[in-house]
């Protein structure tokens, strides 16, 4: 018996092995993919925020047009980045490139992790976990979103526009900005994922809707400290930030309470 359990165990951990080689090869593959295209990318996507033309600069000047009679955001004509290392551009085409690689793979990565777990479900338990992998991505994927096209713009306009002198000439590291993007984009995608483990911790009979409740005044000093962790330093950015995190916790709140009255059903139901 005790080795039927062992190489129960390696069996498993073969398993488990050839799932994570193929969640490498498919980032490895996106990562190409985004290195071949890396030219575009840096120029339309990667400093795509640094621009007047940018979407969230355009929908904010529309309203302000609007409501004030002109733009409320005008950024410089030219972004200057300055490289100070030798070797500092490719170290960046390949951050992007991963970057890339992995948010491109990430549906699939969620895949083979289903794809490791569903044979130890049970039937009704392999029927929802079909939604919770789709919603795992997409929850990171609207974060990645949130990151990019709500936060980053305003912190980097922040950036511009604050001075304390004109003696002063502004030009950007190309690591600094690189940890800047990576920082806040990378940083609402892992933070979206919050309702998953709220889901998991609810089922598991840890966390309940209730202690959710009485603790969210905590939570949000929490949510606070986190958007200042991910943004950077100036205000506007870390409430642009803390706003979707605190309307993540109240929908947590209300999985967390679908979660538990389900867990509550299928512990009161007679077992056969």
């Amino acid at each position: 018996m005790s080795v039927k359990k062992e190489m129960s165990f390696w069996g498993h951990i073969g398993e488990l092995r050839g799932h994570l080689i193929r969640s490498l090869i498919a980032i490895v593959l996106g990562a190409i993919i985004v290195g071949m295209n890396v030219n575009w990318i840096m120029d339309h996507i990667f400093f795509g925020p640094t621009r007047n033309d940018f979407f969230t600069f355009r929908v904010v000047n529309h309203f302000s047009r609007e409501l004030l009679g002109h733009d409320s955001i005008i950024l410089p004509d030219h972004f200057a980045v300055q490289q100070k290392k030798l070797f500092q551009q490719f170290n960046v085409m390949m951050s992007v490139s991963i970057f890339g690689g992995l948010v491109a793979a990430f549906p699939y990565i969620i895949w083979e992790l289903w794809r490791f777990i569903s044979p130890a479900l049970h039937p009704n338990e392999r029927k929802n976990s079909v939604f919770l992998i789709n919603f795992v991505w997409i929850l990171f994927l609207v974060g990645i979103l949130c990151g990019y096209f709500l936060i980053l713009p305003f912190a980097i306009n922040f950036g511009l526009l604050f001075s304390i002198s004109e003696s002063i000439t502004q030009l950007f590291d190309l690591s600094d900005y690189t940890a800047l993007f990576l920082q806040v984009v990378l940083g609402m995608g892992v933070v979206f994922l919050f309702p998953v483990i709220v889901y998991f911790l609810t089922s598991i009979g840890i966390l309940t809707p209730v202690f959710m409740r009485t603790y969210r005044r905590h939570a949000i000093v929490l949510i606070m400290v986190v958007a200042a962790i991910i943004t950077p330093a100036d205000v506007l950015s870390m409430m642009m930030a803390a706003l979707p995190l605190l309307l993540l916790y109240e929908f947590s709140i209300m999985m967390s309470t679908y979660t538990f009255k389900k867990v509550q059903a299928r512990d009161a139901a007679p077992r056969i």
